[in-house]
């Protein structure tokens, strides 16, 4: 089961531009975006033990988003 929400993902869509979301691809979407965040947190987090901190950052996520 998804952890994000269908209707974030679908009003996110719809903010960037879609008319209209099928329900295939909304969930397609939730799967790819959780899919994203888990590998973001997973540099983020390596970037944070490599600095010798436990607690993630916002210049661990931006630097790991740049890894992307």
């Amino acid at each position: 089961m998804a952890d994000l929400p269908i209707a974030a993902v679908v009003r996110i869509a719809k903010k960037s531009g879609a008319e209209r979301v099928g329900s295939d691809a909304a969930a397609a979407l939730v799967a790819q975006t959780e899919d994203y965040i888990a590998s973001l947190v997973k540099e983020a987090n390596r970037l944070a033990i490599h600095a010798g901190r436990k607690t993630l950052k916002e210049e661990d996520i931006d630097l790991a988003g740049k890894a992307f």
